[in-house]
């Protein structure tokens, strides 16, 4: 069965308003912290309430999975919802730009083929991005329909999280480095950005992916774990567990450029396999 989009088109309203409630919200937040120490505020309580009812409201039947909520729905449910009411929350409590509001749609087998991601403060050459995905449709950013830029195979700039040193090894890689605060940013900039070419990921959850990784494979790249396994979304992520090692963003030569170039320590794997 496909989606209603004329009900995906509410949603996509419900998105697009969630990012301009968070860019009003931000100068007047409230930095707090859940148990394991990841930041928390109103505005991310506020918008998973609002857009998991309307979803709920709408497609009964689907699974939503959320990162402040809890999930919804069968496991095996025809489609599922995967919700992200800000990401990058850390830079959001802090007043900087690069946050987004982020919706994923996998199909029943789990594959993900929709998006709906707003950041309101984070353009391209604008003052605010919106990129958008309905299942078997192109993928349009601010309203226009994406054409990539640049040579993504050769990698000399990627995108990857703030503790990466920590964790990988970077003594084969000589080129540049780029640290957003967003896993959903960090996913997308390969398309986003003529210069950047590829993304490396560090533990996080299925909401930290979902939606950008609908683009990004829309868009011929895809996303591998360091043993070049497929990222599937598994029972693992489904049960809002993080998913293990390192995993690479990118054309299918850019991912094994990686891979090799940025390896994972083995304090990563030890840390949450």
């Amino acid at each position: 069965m496909n989606l209603d989009e004329d009900k995906l088109r509410i949603i996509e309203e419900e998105i697009r308003k969630a990012g301009l409630y968070a860019s009003e919200m931000q100068k007047r937040v409230h930095r707090s912290f859940k148990a394991d120490g990841s930041v928390l505020t109103e505005t991310d309580l506020a918008i998973s309430s609002n857009v998991t009812k309307l979803i709920h409201d709408l497609f009964p039947s689907a699974l939503v999975i959320s990162e402040e909520e809890e999930s919804k729905g069968i496991r095996d449910a025809e489609w599922i919802f995967v919700l992200d009411p800000i990401d990058g929350t850390d830079v959001y409590s802090q007043g900087m730009p690069s946050f987004a509001v982020s919706l994923g749609i996998l199909d029943s087998e789990r594959n993900p083929v929709g998006a709906f991601i707003s950041a309101p403060r984070f353009g391209i050459g604008e003052e605010s991005l919106f990129v958008s995905l309905y299942p078997g449709r192109g993928v349009l950013v601010n309203g226009d329909p994406y054409q990539m830029t640049g040579n993504k195979d050769d990698v000399k700039q990627i995108t990857t999280g703030s503790k990466a040193y920590r964790y990988l090894d970077f003594s084969s890689f000589n080129g540049k480095i780029r640290i957003l605060g967003s896993t959903i940013l960090h996913i997308l900039s390969p398309l986003l950005f003529p210069s950047v070419e590829a993304s490396v990921l560090l533990p996080c959850f299925i909401w930290d992916t979902a939606s950008s990784h609908a683009v990004i494979r829309k868009s011929g790249m895809d996303l591998v774990y360091y043993d070049g396994k497929p990222y599937l979304y598994d029972d693992r992520l489904l049960s809002k567990k993080p998913f293990c090692g390192s995993v690479y963003a990118g054309t299918e030569k850019g991912r094994e450029y990686l891979r090799k170039a940025l390896p994972p320590r083995p304090s990563l794997l030890e840390r949450m396999c």
